[in-house]
């Protein structure tokens, strides 16, 4: 579970996006922020409540430089079915890629192998494929995109300002922090 500061590994998929299947892979996020947002099954309870919550700030994200990927072990065509059936769901832009074997969800070390469902996990990936942040709750605690937008925010503002970091609670434009032998014991 330690793939902060790690590389993503290759990955090939299928996914539905904006009425099609589409392929993906981990080649189209080189450049680019991404994240990945990893939940258990379709036709849920919490998964469509965080989906849709992540949906609301897409616009937002998209104008940061970031793309957002949900997976699941579903497949695409399964992601299609919800999607025409939910509206929740149908207001999702992003890529909804299918991941059947797992091959994805083991690359992110987030499946619970008894089960063949993927963990609650996001996952932020610097336009290098290296993961910034993860965050992994269980089965029935639900994400906010509200915290996940701030902690994007924070990646990149750190990626732009080497020598600085963002304290805890950090908002865009507040403080931040440049660590130095000075700062040791006055915080």
């Amino acid at each position: 579970m330690a793939l902060i500061n790690t590389a993503i590994k290759p990955f090939k998929a299928t996914a539905f996006k904006d009425g099609e299947f589409i392929d993906v892979s981990s080649e189209d996020i080189k450049g680019k922020w991404a994240v990945f947002v990893f939940y258990p099954a379709d036709f849920t309870f919490v998964c469509p409540t965080e989906l849709g919550d992540i949906a609301d700030k897409y616009e937002e994200l998209q104008s940061r430089g970031v793309e957002v990927f949900s997976v699941s072990t579903d497949t695409h065509f399964t992601h299609k079915a919800w999607h025409d059936s939910s509206d929740t769901i149908n207001k999702i832009k992003f890529a909804m890629i299918g991941d059947p074997t797992g091959e994805i969800t083991r690359n992110f070390d987030c499946m619970r192998e008894t089960m063949g469902l993927a963990d609650r996990a996001t996952f932020v990936v610097d336009p290098e494929g290296i993961v910034q942040a993860m965050e992994i709750t269980s089965e029935g605690i639900g994400r906010d995109a509200d915290d996940l937008v701030r902690k994007i925010k924070a990646a990149q503002y750190v990626a732009n300002n080497p020598g600085e970091v963002c304290p805890a609670k950090w908002k865009e434009g507040e403080a931040t922090l440049a660590p130095s032998l000075d700062l040791v014991g006055k915080i």
